[in-house]
């Protein structure tokens, strides 16, 4: 695995029982890794509050890292059964990624 970039972002969880809203994972923005496996055609976010891990999560070839607005991003873990989404400060950051 290697090292993409870090940065800020405010980390969400889709809500379970509505599927509707976001729910926040941390108060403030928190250090968000991305990191790329090339051998195994797969990312991974990782994103530690603290000693808190809010997201651990592969992102394989069947799976997409979605943009839906200028500085937001999602994709659905089937591992966690949650979909993530992601909050960045710029759109630049977002665009690293998706």
């Amino acid at each position: 695995e290697q090292p993409l970039f870090t940065t800020s972002a405010h980390v969400f969880e889709i809500d379970p029982e509505t599927k509707k809203s976001w729910l926040p994972s941390s108060k403030l923005a928190v250090p968000v890794s991305f990191y790329c496996d090339p051998m195994r055609s797969h990312h991974r976010i990782i994103s530690v509050d603290g000693t808190k891990v809010i997201v651990n999560s592969s992102i394989t070839q069947n799976m997409h890292f979605m943009k839906t607005s200028a500085k937001f991003g999602q994709w659905s873990d089937a591992r966690a059964n949650t979909v993530y989404g992601l909050g960045f400060s710029s759109e630049s950051d977002l665009n690293k990624v998706s």
